[in-house]
């Protein structure tokens, strides 16, 4: 049998019982409260080893979120073992949670109705745009095909807990692994908000192994910066500058109008970003932020600004010829990446900017908060652990100042060449 998608559809399992306390109040459990009690039709199956058999109805979660019952049947034992009074008096203990109403009916909705139908045209509008085009490329690629056609009852945390670990053993990242876990987590909670699922969340006992590094992160030193600045003509030389010293996403530099800036008290505020040309609100609430401007950026805007004129506040800073917003990708491609491999920095990326900014302002005194607070992250941990990368030759620097504070200074040089061999002593 196939769906309405061309998929082949599971056949209904034997009904397996989820027994425990009710999640929630009101819904599907009111429904069960009300109706009536079943005692089910015990009978004979089978010719060579008859068996008991009990039928009965069991309740489901339709495929538009209604409560609904379908018929099945439970083996309780062969006849050979048990007599009818026995079989009967297993038949009524099998089904006492379901009249007391304590069964978690089972979602009768497969994974591919409740996605299509539901949750893309009702949950991911609610999201980023750059958010909704990453989850549908993920349920397209990976999550569909694998579990397309399951119900979400059959979807279990060691089935998904399989896929996660086959998906790194395949060769890819764990933080694909973890999109996997987190997106089916947030899917199975929706279906329990919209009455679609009433089990607990699978998703939330999956476990995956240590993060580890694949690719290697890169920050600019200084030497590469000036050069790179050198190679740049505007508007990308201004837009580098930004992200160099402000921390700014490329896409809210982007989508800077001249009213965002305040050039007289030196300061700018991130109201808006661009994704792919749409216009839309910073990626989080954090995202929102007032940040200083140096002078020299300062003295560069000044350059760029247009004659006053009506409707000059609403510009974008960074246009086409017809006032339309860049493209980041072509601009990475066209000039950010070829001037990368002029510097001998080939993974030279927008996201580059943001991390160099944030582990050069530490090198400037600054505290992890005011990265934070420059690169508009919701979670101190993200700033600490994604952003920052330690410089060695300013790590030295820092070990000599604690190494001084501690002997004070008081064991230097001299002391050293004590504990060293005459012949490296004359060396």
């Amino acid at each position: 049998m196939n769906d309405s998608h061309g998929q082949p559809s599971m056949t209904i399992l034997p009904f397996a019982e989820q027994q425990g306390e009710l999640a929630q109040t009101g819904g599907w459990q009111s429904d069960m409260a009300r109706r009536r009690y079943q005692k089910g039709s015990l009978r004979k199956r089978g010719k060579r080893n008859p068996v008991w058999e009990v039928q009965f109805w069991a309740v489901m979660i339709n495929s538009d979120g209604t409560l609904g019952t379908k018929r099945t049947s439970k083996i309780l034992g062969f006849v050979s073992d048990l007599s009818r009074k026995q079989a009967k008096k297993l038949a009524e203990e099998h089904l006492r949670p379901l009249n007391l109403g304590k069964i978690t009916p089972l979602s009768d909705v497969t994974f591919r109705e409740f996605v299509e139908r539901h949750f893309v045209p009702n949950f991911l509008p609610t999201l980023k745009l750059s958010t909704q085009k990453k989850y549908l490329s993920t349920f397209k690629t990976h999550l569909l095909p694998a579990f397309g056609s399951m119900r979400l009852c059959e979807i279990e945390a060691l089935v998904l807990q399989r896929f996660v670990l086959a998906k790194l053993h395949a060769g890819l990242s764990w933080e694909s692994c973890d999109l996997f876990r987190n997106l089916m987590s947030k899917l199975f909670t929706v279906a329990k908000q919209w009455n679609f699922f009433a089990g607990e969340n699978p998703a939330s006992a999956v476990m995956l192994p240590e993060k580890t590094p694949v690719r290697e992160k890169h920050v600019l030193r200084l030497a590469q910066i000036h050069e790179l600045l050198n190679h740049l003509r505007e508007p990308c030389h201004t837009m580098v500058l930004l992200g160099l010293l402000t921390g700014m996403r490329i896409g809210e530099i982007l989508g800077l109008r001249w009213k965002d800036l305040n050039l007289i008290a030196g300061e700018l505020r991130v109201s808006q970003a661009i994704y792919r040309g749409t216009l839309n609100t910073p990626k989080t609430k954090g995202s929102r932020r007032l940040l200083p401007l140096p002078r020299s950026v300062v003295q560069t805007l000044l350059l760029l600004r247009p004659k006053p004129g009506e409707g000059i506040e609403e510009t974008l800073v960074f246009h086409t010829r017809t006032g339309t917003a860049l493209s980041d990708t072509n601009l990475l491609h066209r000039h950010l990446k070829p001037a990368g491999r002029k510097i001998g920095a080939p993974w030279l990326s927008w996201h580059t900017l943001r991390r160099t900014h944030a582990t050069m302002l530490q090198a400037a005194g600054g505290s992890i908060k005011d990265a934070q607070a420059q690169l508009g992250h919701t979670k101190l941990s993200t700033t600490l652990e994604i952003y920052t990368l330690p410089l060695p030759d300013h790590q030295r620097a820092a070990v000599e100042n604690l190494a001084r504070m501690v002997t004070n200074g008081d064991e230097g040089e001299s002391s050293v060449e004590e504990f060293l061999p005459a012949t490296q002593q004359i060396q």
